[in-house]
């Protein structure tokens, strides 16, 4: 089976379109060949923001009651799986947003007036 990364990553947006979930509250419509996420509604950076740092904590709590409920043997190990690399993959890109934002303030704060 040969499948393209952009299909690949157009299907994981449908996913999370479909269900709401995801930084972008569910707002993603397609992502571009160029690796960029087109939304539609977008709000202002500080909304979008908000939403991302909500979306991090609700990921990292929906894995750490899998993981409970693993525990408990209520849920499989390939759930736990699946959040807790939901939960990395949310963290991992709030932490790059955050990198490049740090990066583009200091870059700012460089600039001669």
């Amino acid at each position: 089976m040969n499948i393209k990364a952009m299909d690949a990553a157009n299907a994981y947006a449908n996913t999370l379109k479909s269900q709401g979930v995801g930084g972008l509250g569910g707002k993603v419509e397609k992502i571009s060949p160029v690796g960029s996420v087109e939304t539609e509604g977008a709000g202002s950076f500080s909304s979008i923001l908000k939403e991302s740092l909500g979306s991090t904590a609700e990921a990292v709590g929906r894995s750490e009651t899998t993981g409970i409920q693993a525990l408990n043997k209520q849920a499989d190990l390939v759930d736990v799986v699946t959040s807790v690399q939901n939960a990395e993959m949310v963290l991992e890109t709030v932490v790059a947003v955050r990198d490049k934002v740090i990066s583009a303030y200091q870059d700012i704060i460089r600039m001669p007036i």
